[in-house]
């Protein structure tokens, strides 16, 4: 199995389902990591779908690059060592998102890295733009850091990851009226804190 950490170009979008047009009666065709028999080709494929953007998720948690992959990587091999063990192969990805947030807790319970943060910068327009921007990232990643554990988890996963609140309910075993009432008050939180910044 090869599960290395590797760059993927920025390009590479990553779709988890067929879109259904309205009217249309043709099912979803599943993802390609549920075809392969093989438990090393299975998590492979979903490790090639979806690493991406479950690092990008942990670096926002971690603010470490390197931490963030580790977090992951440790996510898919425990997947590998389990993948015989789970009951249901379609919520493969559930599991690996919540061993991701799982991670990221422990990574963070053992070392803070609140003093550490290093955000990922695209490519920007101009130099000017790019400070603004720049600064306008860290004071919102700044203030992300401050809210409590869980609050910071469900703005990651809704607003970054894009899930929706059933989702989120599954990945971190909660329920989607929790997941809104906490959602509500991080958003509050995060505005407060964003204004007592400027």
């Amino acid at each position: 199995m090869h599960l290395e950490s590797r760059a993927v170009p920025a390009s590479v979008v990553s779709i988890t389902a067929a879109p259904r047009w309205p009217g249309s009666d043709a099912a979803p065709s599943p993802p390609a990591w549920l075809e392969p028999e093989d438990p090393s080709l299975a998590v492979t494929a979903l490790y090639d779908e979806h690493a991406l953007s479950l690092i990008r998720v942990a670096h926002i948690m971690l603010g470490n690059r390197a931490a963030a992959e580790d977090v992951v990587h440790d996510a898919f091999c425990g997947l590998y060592r389990r993948w015989g063990h789970l009951a249901d192969k379609g919520k493969a990805l559930g599991y690996v998102r919540s061993s991701v947030i799982n991670g990221c807790r422990t990574a963070l319970r053992r070392s803070r890295l609140q003093d550490r943060i290093t955000i990922y910068q695209p490519a920007a327009v101009s130099a000017e733009a790019a400070a603004l921007s720049s600064e306008e990232r860290r004071e919102v990643v700044r203030a992300l850091r401050r809210l409590p554990e869980r609050q910071r988890e469900v703005l990651v996963l809704r607003y970054y990851l894009d899930l929706t609140d059933e989702q989120i309910a599954s990945d971190l075993g909660i329920t989607p009226s929790t997941i809104r009432s906490t959602r509500h008050r991080a958003l509050a939180s995060l505005e407060r804190l964003l204004t007592e910044a400027s």
